[in-house]
């Protein structure tokens, strides 16, 4: 799993974790230029059992790298909330969006909601609607059917600015 040359055009999936709703985004970065490339959400039915959802999401990101084949993969950290039962069944569903891209060798960043938000709006308490409006002047051509894949096209961007410093921490990691 190593990290394409920094100007080289890279393929990015960014991917926002969730049991119900699990975002993808996919775009190109080419030095500082972005192309918007594809985006969308796996939902499993509400009514399947726990591990029947994960494998439904796993299935669903599988058919998505298998279809766009991104060279790098972002996924966004899980915030602790007050309910620890949620807070873990939402790392199940990370830790799912994080084998997915492993499973076809494709290396895996993570980045904070803060950072996401911030590289994306400017400030790290922005709010959906901001994020929203930065995805529109940066991916003009992008139209997310969801917040989710919104979130989604925001962690790929997230990736992308900060790409050079994540492969720089790799290779001094040995990975």
């Amino acid at each position: 799993m190593k990290a394409q040359p920094i100007r080289a055009a890279v393929r990015i999936i960014g991917i926002d974790p969730g049991l119900r709703r699990t975002g993808w985004g996919v775009i190109e970065s080419e030095g500082n230029r972005l192309i918007y490339v594809g985006c969308g959400s796996v939902e499993p039915p509400d009514d399947l059992p726990l591990a029947s959802r994960l494998l439904a999401i796993h299935e669903g990101l599988s058919a998505v790298l298998g279809r766009f084949s991104p060279m790098e993969a972002a996924v966004e950290q899980t915030f602790v909330n007050k309910d620890g039962v949620a807070t873990l069944k939402l790392g199940q569903a990370r830790g799912i969006a994080m084998l997915a891209p492993a499973m076809f060798g494709i290396s895996v960043a993570e980045y904070a909601p803060n950072q996401v938000k911030k590289t994306v709006v400017g400030a790290g308490h922005a709010d959906k609607g901001q994020i929203a409006v930065m995805l529109k002047i940066l991916l003009p051509k992008a139209d997310p059917p969801s917040a989710d894949a919104a979130d989604a096209l925001a962690i790929a961007i997230t990736h992308a600015h900060h790409r050079q410093g994540t492969a720089l921490r790799m290779k001094v990691a040995g990975l």
